[in-house]
């Protein structure tokens, strides 16, 4: 285990161990696209990260509580404003085959969380092919498997005519995408449901989801939130967040 700093340069691949584990804590951090021939657990104690995968295919938000699991050799950029803690498990995948091979967005219990505190702490040079640590690693292994899902990534489309729905700022309604574009309604909704396997207006409200948890967890307030989003008003903000996610912004970040 070790407690990186933020200009510190560290690449899993290079340890030669079966799972490697780290404490961090960045602010304003660009990682820049990269990937591992290891999988990757990051999970969230505070603060947000914003997540580009599959060469920026695919948007991620990673909320405060949660975890993204990036399978080995997928490229990602993790982008994080203000104070973010984490903490990142590696597996090599061949030592755990059981792994998702997907990536994901993963509510976190409290047993997982325990198990990837644990792990994190442990030495670099830490013997994961020999018991208790072997079980300990399997047993988090699972917990990954069985671990559910949070609705926080949303595929970007790739026509080049949508190229600017870049995801960092509101997207028009279809009406003026179509104007914009020069694409029709119709020829708009097509090339969301091929690309994305959304309608726009699912997608729209998908974008709208993810950006209210990424403002709301770096100290927007929710009055903030709603006007930036679009929304006539506070209630009408809170009662799309509920029933988005079933909970209300304050219980969700909680």
């Amino acid at each position: 285990m070790a407690w990186l700093s933020s200009d510190a340069v560290f690449n899993p691949d290079t340890l030669n161990n079966s799972v490697i584990g780290i404490y961090a804590e960045l602010g304003d951090h660009d990682s820049g696209l990269h990937q591992h021939a290891m999988a990757q657990m990051l999970f969230t104690r505070q603060g947000c990260i914003r997540l580009t995968l599959n060469d920026g295919e695919l948007l991620c938000l990673l909320p405060p509580t949660r975890a993204a699991w990036i399978p080995a050799g997928v490229s990602h950029r993790a982008e994080m404003k203000n104070s973010v803690a984490y903490r990142s498990v590696w597996f090599q995948p061949h030592c755990f085959p059981s792994l998702p091979t997907e990536p994901a967005i993963l509510n976190v219990s409290p047993l997982l969380r325990e198990l990837l505190e644990r792990i994190a702490e442990q030495p670099w040079d830490t013997g994961w092919d020999d018991a208790p640590f072997y079980h300990l690693a399997a047993l988090c292994c699972g917990e990954i498997g069985t671990a559910a899902h949070e609705p926080m990534m949303l595929a970007l489309p790739k026509d080049k005519r949508l190229a600017h729905l870049s995801g960092t700022t509101l997207p028009p309604t279809l009406q003026h995408l179509a104007a914009h574009s020069g694409a029709s309604e119709k020829t708009i909704s097509r090339i969301f449901r091929r690309e994305t396997g959304m309608s726009f207006q699912q997608w729209r409200q998908q974008w709208r989801l993810m950006k209210a948890v990424e403002l709301l967890s770096t100290g927007q307030r929710i009055t903030d939130t709603a006007q930036a989003l679009g929304f006539a008003s506070d209630s009408a903000f809170v009662y799309f967040f509920r029933t988005m996610t079933g909970m209300t912004p304050g219980q969700y970040l909680s």
